[in-house]
């Protein structure tokens, strides 16, 4: 390398943005993650000992994915790849198989290939990369934002460990930012600013468990109100103008909105509001369709409350309603009002356990016939000629009620329907308790 090409490699450093100065060179350096790399953990044994295996980085963006393999290409002698899975091809994928082939076969030497967001690989292209991948030729890491159990092959996913990266702690943004401030290499140290506690905290805040993004927000107050001639106290209303509104990151077709659904969802099913609440103001702040939580609201009201509180059914529909007709942002307090009452109603799942203990012996079963006495009389001859609803037994002729048979013989007496004792299904036990019960078949 000669000395422009020294020079163009510092300037660039020099003018790149912060959070890339700031990857961590060593593991030493990784903020947080210990489970993953720190001292003992097994990734970082292997890195150390350069004995990798197959494995899938997955976590939330800005949780050091991309430099943790940063980090594994400076200290592994094993030849490293790094691919973007939105940029490349099947052709580009055989292309380093092959290389990594005749690597391995000429000069004993391994290789790995990074691949950044293999969550965008298609089928196709992980059928292409699991041969290599199996028989050694290629050591793979992976780096995803979204649950490889449901975007990867099972049969490449069952080659590769799993390893799960969280969203770093507020402690751990807070040492970061800190770090960028006071770093005299690759940082912040050299120019004269300081950061107020309780701007640190409102950027903390703000970050959301990204360092990529707590670094990126401290760069633009930086470049938007630093002059080179004055100190620069970085206050909070310095924070907000560059931050303005909190932007939840919610993917609404990703792993967070099915486990934020499912928080909300359960949360409402162990009748505590405030955690129902919480979930609910998550999700809209997140911009999840409000029509997607009032269909969830009408299923779980169902599902989870059924008979114990009939009116639950209806109030979740009326909220579904008031979604279609007022809309966001005021639609925010029928939806509120429901998930409360839901909260709050008596809990039985018995009409779902009914259904799906019926449908289970319809699809036993190897015919479904409807006895005659139940069978259809709209017809003037449906009863002289075929017979139909002989010896039916009219209930209000009995007052109500009468003994007889509602279901096909190949069936017999069966019991789908267990009411609990909670709200108005204890009312409903009681009144089954008083009907007469027929013999068993």
């Amino acid at each position: 390398m000669d000395l422009f090409a020294v020079s163009n490699t510092k300037n660039k450093e020099a003018n790149a943005p912060l959070a890339w100065r700031m990857r961590p060179r060593s593991l030493n350096e990784v903020v947080g993650q210990e489970q993953i790399v720190g001292p003992g953990a097994p990734l970082r044994n292997a890195i150390e000992k350069d004995q990798l295996h197959s494995f899938v980085l997955y976590g939330p963006p800005g949780t050091g994915k991309t430099s943790i393999a940063r980090i594994i290409a400076r200290m592994t002698n094993s030849h490293f790849e790094y691919m973007q899975a939105v940029t490349a091809g099947v052709g580009d994928i055989r292309k380093v198989a092959a290389d990594a082939e005749d690597r391995l076969k000429y000069y004993q030497r391994q290789t790995i290939l990074f691949v950044d967001e293999i969550h965008r690989f298609n089928k196709g292209q992980q059928d292409v990369l699991l041969p290599s991948v199996e028989d050694g030729t290629l050591i793979l890491v992976g780096a995803t934002t979204e649950n490889p159990l449901y975007e990867l092959n099972t049969a490449l996913l069952s080659r590769m460990k799993l390893y799960i990266l969280e969203a770093l702690q507020t402690e751990n943004i807070a040492q970061i930012i800190t770090n960028a401030i006071r770093d005299k290499e690759k940082g912040l140290g050299n120019l004269d600013i300081s950061l107020e506690a309780e701007g640190l905290a409102v950027l903390v805040q703000a970050s959301q468990g990204d360092a990529r993004m707590a670094l990126n927000i401290l760069d633009t107050i930086i470049n938007s109100y630093f002059n080179p001639n004055e100190h620069l106290d970085i206050t909070v209303e310095l924070v907000k103008n560059v931050t303005g509104k909190l932007i939840i990151k919610y993917d609404r077709s990703g792993d967070y909105h099915y486990d934020t659904i499912s928080a909300f969802i359960k949360s409402i099913r162990g009748s505590d509001a405030n955690a129902a609440i919480y979930w609910l103001a998550v999700m809209l702040e997140g911009g999840e369709d409000p029509k997607f939580i009032a269909r969830r609201l009408i299923v779980h009201a169902a599902e989870d409350i059924g008979l114990a509180d009939p009116n639950a059914l209806s109030i979740a529909s009326a909220a579904a309603s008031a979604v279609q007709y007022v809309g966001l942002p005021e639609a925010r307090i029928p939806l509120a009002e429901a998930v409360i009452y839901l909260c709050t109603a008596p809990k039985s799942n018995s009409s779902k356990i009914a259904i799906d203990e019926a449908m289970a012996v319809v699809r036993a079963g190897n015919r479904v016939t409807v006895p005659a006495h139940l069978g259809d009389t709209s017809h003037s001859q449906a009863g002289p000629k075929l017979g139909k609803g002989k010896g039916y037994k009219y209930p209000h002729d009995f007052g109500g009620y009468v003994q007889q048979d509602y279901l096909p013989d190949e069936i017999g007496t069966v019991n789908f329907y267990h009411p609990s004792s909670n709200g108005y299904e204890n009312t409903i036990r009681e009144f089954l308790q008083t009907l007469p019960t027929k013999d068993k078949k």
